[in-house]
């Protein structure tokens, strides 16, 4: 099943380094998901001035439950990068 995750990082003065320092484990993560055609696409999201100020994801996993163990293991969840998620069923139509 496929899903969309939008990932919004905290907004205090040092999510930017918590997101510098766990990007290299998330995105060794992300490649192995991506190799394991469970990641879709993905990409960070950016503000005016072009700084990284979250995520978007369409992910696809057997069920919530393989997704939400999956984002109980990533480094940016585990290093207090991405604060809020939200998860919504979704399905690519191109």
């Amino acid at each position: 099943m496929q899903f969309v995750v939008i990932a919004h990082d905290g907004t205090d003065a040092e999510a930017p380094e918590r997101r510098r320092s766990a990007r290299e484990a998330h995105l060794a993560g992300a490649r192995r998901l991506k190799d394991a055609d469970a990641i879709v696409t993905g990409g960070a999201v950016l503000d005016e001035a072009g700084a990284m100020t979250g995520s978007v994801l369409i992910v696809d996993f057997e069920t919530r439950a393989e997704l939400d163990a999956w984002l109980a293991s990533d480094p940016y969840v585990t290093g207090d990068v991405w604060r809020r998620i939200d998860v919504h069923p979704f399905r690519v139509a191109v």
